[in-house]
């Protein structure tokens, strides 16, 4: 079965990621809350370390629960910097409590934080066909909107390359490959 070319066929984890979640359009809030801040600890580093401490993030971080990460103390999240099954990056892990709020403060101002992050790409899927690796995009006038809009939101941690890394992970953007055995000619536009 061929796949996107960036994705190590020797993990099981990152393949089945790659088969089972990696650009299915969510509208789930809670996961795409979970997502903004995955996207973030992963700045800078590889997705394969954020995939592994997954699990713990999820234990940590209260399942992303957006009201209940908000009510973290600083205590709590001190604690967090010294913990081996998380990114110990201090700014990233204060960041997901910062980013909780802001989440919750969107809510209030736009009333539906999906609709408003799915609005800057519209009700589908942007779909791309990378043919190689230098094919896929880093930004795009999207995730550059949508990290502004972010960042004068209060968010932290979420620039353009972030954002067009979340809105792949997420679905907002289809970047399978023309070779992918979910992107290829016969799923073009699906």
């Amino acid at each position: 079965m061929v796949r996107c070319p960036w994705v190590p066929e020797h993990l099981d984890a990152y393949v089945a990621y790659h088969d089972t979640e990696w650009g299915v359009p969510s509208r789930d809030s809670r996961y795409l809350f979970e997502m903004i801040c995955l996207e973030g600890a992963q700045a800078g580093l590889s997705w394969w370390t954020v995939l592994r401490k997954r699990d713990r993030y999820r234990e940590v971080f209260r399942n992303f629960e957006p009201a209940e990460v908000a009510r973290m103390t600083d205590r709590q999240l001190e604690r967090l910097v010294a913990d081996p099954g998380i990114i110990r990056h201090r700014g990233k892990i204060f960041s997901v409590r910062q980013n909780a709020r802001a989440w919750l403060d969107l809510a209030d101002r736009e009333g539906d934080q999906v609709g408003w992050l799915w609005g800057f790409v519209g009700d589908e899927p942007k779909v791309n066909r990378p043919k190689v690796m230098a094919d896929y995009p880093t930004t795009s006038p999207e995730s550059d909107a949508l990290s502004k809009a972010l960042r004068k939101a209060g968010f932290n941690f979420v620039g353009s390359t972030t954002m067009y890394a979340f809105m792949q992970a997420v679905g907002m953007v289809d970047d399978h490959s023309v070779s992918c055995f979910l992107g290829g000619p016969a799923n073009k536009g699906s």
